[in-house]
């Protein structure tokens, strides 16, 4: 039964979080979340799918898509990254665009403005990393005024000042969020899950991120994890996953010397995944060549880039 007093109804929104890619989405929305949902590198292009994040609390549930972030595609992969980055703009209830306020406004930026003026939801503007010197805040603000000027439209937005360093404006932007989303009668999730993200999905992606700490810069787009399988029981997983890089050279930087780097990942990953299932993980790594693998449609649907996973 439903309470009659509106201070206490539960509030329930979908929100798309959209913006230029490294500006630090996922960051932001595992600190909203409060768990880890999404994988955070300081390499751009980190994330390759859409993750539901969820929050569930005593004000209501906020449903969180975190998206690749919008840039220059020279693949198949990169042309799916930006159409699931602009296909999570529509059909959301409330849309969050994050700005990297320590550069400013790239063209990516503006073009995302632009998408703000006809949006259909309520629209949050967050600028974040507000810790770095300098912060362009009046930049940002001052392209809004542009833009609007420029389409001789108006749009109302919120803008909120966030940071990884300082949890405080975390905070603010989800009590904004609960104020912008509706009053609901059931939520669109259970209460004690924070994603639905595939599992195997999620496993793939916190070895991809140990990787990416490894390597850096020498493997940032060339490499791909699919999870091949997972042996259970009630208290162990043995998950066995196959690494793909394009090209010969490329596989002993992933081993590493004497397979150093494919230890590394393991004594990273295992704990991080055992924490996260509640169960003892250990990783099978097999590396393998496929040239060309960004090209190819049944990698990437296996990978759950395309297709339903």
């Amino acid at each position: 039964m439903s309470d009659s007093n509106p201070s206490h109804t539960k509030r329930c929104a979908v929100v798309g979080i959209v913006g230029r890619t490294n500006s630090g989405k996922s960051t932001l929305l595992n600190r909203m979340v409060g768990e880890k949902v999404s994988i955070v590198s300081p390499i751009v292009q980190t994330t390759r799918n859409t993750v539901r994040g969820i929050l569930t609390d005593d004000k209501g549930q906020l449903v969180f898509l975190d998206t690749p972030g919008l840039h220059k595609s020279e693949s198949a992969l990169g042309t799916l990254m930006n159409r699931m980055a602009r296909q999570a703009s529509a059909g959301v209830d409330i849309l969050l665009i994050v700005f990297d306020g320590s550069h400013r406004p790239h063209l990516e930026d503006d073009g995302w403005m632009r998408r703000a003026l006809h949006a259909d939801q309520p629209v949050v503007f967050v600028l974040n990393k507000s810790d770095a010197t300098p912060f362009y805040e009046a930049a940002f603000k001052e392209l809004w005024q542009t833009v609007q000027t420029e389409k001789q439209l108006q749009h109302e937005v919120s803008w909120v000042k966030t940071s990884a360093i300082h949890p405080a404006g975390a905070v603010e932007l989800v009590d904004l969020l609960y104020t912008l989303a509706k009053p609901a009668e059931e939520y669109l999730f259970p209460e004690d899950i924070v994603t639905d993200y595939p599992r195997k999905l999620a496993i793939a992606d916190v070895i991809r991120e140990k990787f990416l700490a490894r390597l850096h810069d020498e493997l940032p787009h060339e490499l791909a994890v699919k999870v091949d399988k997972i042996d259970e029981t009630p208290t162990a997983w043995s998950v066995s996953a196959t690494l793909f890089v394009n090209r010969t050279s490329q596989k002993g930087i992933v081993i590493g010397p004497k397979g150093r780097n494919l230890k590394y990942v393991r004594q990273c990953a295992e704990p991080e995944l055992s924490e996260i299932f509640g169960v003892k993980v250990t990783l099978e790594l097999w590396v393998k060549v496929e040239k060309d693998w960004m090209k190819n449609f049944w990698l990437l649907q296996q990978m759950g880039y395309v297709g339903g996973m």
